[in-house]
């Protein structure tokens, strides 16, 4: 184990941006940890492209970090997750926040708003090109959290509990010629008593705790997560 952003105890991860699983106007440096979008010369950009991950988390603590190579411009540049299930791609000249456009995605655009099921809130301030944003996924907790250069922002989202399905790191960009660089990868596994607990927790509502037939001291430790 190692030191891996926020982590002091992690293991290292070596998952990459997914060639199979991307919009055709993404490509993929050879060790597929770069992306660059909309690289046509003549065609420019016209629509939304997206990259997912080559790995899925349905449990324990994830951090990565994605780098904006190039200057911050148009309707969006965003990263965020994603379920199997997120759009990848628009054409027409749609030019969308693509991560968060439905219920099967979550994201931040580099204006500085999250987006979810269509609805844009206001997080931080505009991001622009050197910017290093790092991503924890919680998903013992649910929890979706944002770092900017090494600084904490928060954390964004809150109802990842409910989502019966793994989430995958994504990127997208509305914006011709933009690169992003994924960085440092790593995860972290909890205890089996504290998995166990958040096991439980994932599956059974608030409101039902206390109909468990376990001691109260770990009903009342349920309520806490």
């Amino acid at each position: 184990t190692c030191v891996i952003g926020p982590f002091q105890e992690a293991f290292p991860d070596t998952w990459t941006w997914n060639n199979d699983d991307k919009s055709p106007n993404v490509e993929l440096c050879s060790r597929k940890e770069g992306a660059y979008f909309y690289t046509d010369p003549v065609n420019n950009s016209t629509g939304t492209a997206a990259v997912r991950g080559n790995k899925g988390f349905d449990r324990g603590l994830h951090y990565w970090e994605v780098t904006f190579c190039e200057p911050t411009f148009g309707s969006s540049v965003m990263v965020g997750v994603g379920t199997k299930k997120a759009k990848l791609h628009t054409s027409n000249y749609e030019y969308i926040d693509i991560l968060g456009t439905d219920r099967e995605s979550w994201g931040l655009n580099y204006k500085g708003y999250l987006v979810h099921n269509g609805r844009p809130t206001k997080f931080t301030d505009s991001f622009y090109a050197g910017t290093t944003i790092g991503v924890l996924l919680d998903m013992n907790a649910g929890k979706l959290s944002y770092f900017k250069n090494g600084s904490f922002l928060g954390t964004a989202f809150h109802d990842l509990l409910d989502i019966d399905s793994e989430l995958y790191p994504m990127i997208a960009s509305t914006a011709a010629e933009s690169e992003m660089q994924l960085g440092i990868r790593g995860s972290k596994f909890i205890s089996l008593e504290d998995l166990c607990k958040h096991t439980v927790r994932r599956y059974v509502d608030y409101k039902d705790i206390d109909k468990l037939r376990i001691p109260q001291p770990m009903r009342n430790e349920l309520k806490m997560l």
